[in-house]
């Protein structure tokens, strides 16, 4: 597995996502932002949104949920037609069980980690998880400026997983950028959420384009 890149369609117009979605036809994944406004401190779209985008997306959907009760929602969004559902390590009571109905469903499961949250209390988990995802950023608000203090975690995460043997996908997500996406790539981080960067440039899939670009180079 290469590099791969999911645009976040949190900065994208939330009134024409169809169309915004179709803006980005060189993207790995549409990433879908589920924000409850209880775990962060932001209301953005749920079900209903996911289910109608997934008939329009040519790309699958990558759910990252910053949801309060992931273990009671996370299993439907896998069955909304989501090719990839990121639950919270901080909101999960059973992330095991969780991971595996996720699986269940037919889609791959994810587990996403706050800033704050270190990787090594989880790190028998890694074989329950198709993708690890590091917040870059605190959860809640895109546009935010990317945490320098998360590059030894991703590079902490990326050794565990060989460690075990595992091949499991570690996504960055929050400031990525071409000015911070090198630096990502270069810790160990091979799935990139971008936002801000897509959407605010004239063209969003040429600056997908550019990403890759720039994320292969520093992979090397």
């Amino acid at each position: 597995m290469g590099i791969q890149i999911t645009p976040s369609i949190l900065n994208a117009d939330l009134s024409r996502l169809a169309d915004e979605v179709a803006r980005i036809p060189s993207a790995d994944w549409v990433h879908v932002d589920v924000m409850d406004n209880h775990f962060v401190p932001n209301l953005t779209l749920g079900l209903p949104v996911i289910e109608a985008l997934s008939k329009h997306a040519s790309q699958p959907l990558d759910a990252h949920l910053m949801i309060e009760d992931a273990d009671r929602w996370a299993p439907a969004y896998a069955e909304a037609g989501c090719g990839s559902v990121t639950f919270h390590a901080e909101a999960a009571k059973a992330p095991v069980r969780l991971a595996r109905e996720i699986r269940a469903q037919g889609a791959r499961a994810s587990m996403a980690l706050k800033p704050a949250t270190p990787i090594e209390p989880y790190e028998a988990l890694l074989p329950e998880l198709d993708m690890v995802l590091l917040m870059t950023v605190e959860p809640g608000f895109g546009g935010q400026k990317f945490l320098d203090l998360c590059l030894p975690k991703i590079r902490t995460t990326r050794a565990l997983m060989r460690k075990h043997g595992v091949e499991t996908w570690l996504q960055v997500d929050g400031g990525v950028s071409l000015e911070t996406i090198e630096r990502c790539a270069e810790a160990g981080a091979d799935v990139f959420v971008a936002g801000s960067a897509v959407y605010s440039a004239d063209d969003p899939d040429a600056m997908v384009a550019e990403l890759r670009a720039a994320a292969e180079a520093a992979a090397g």
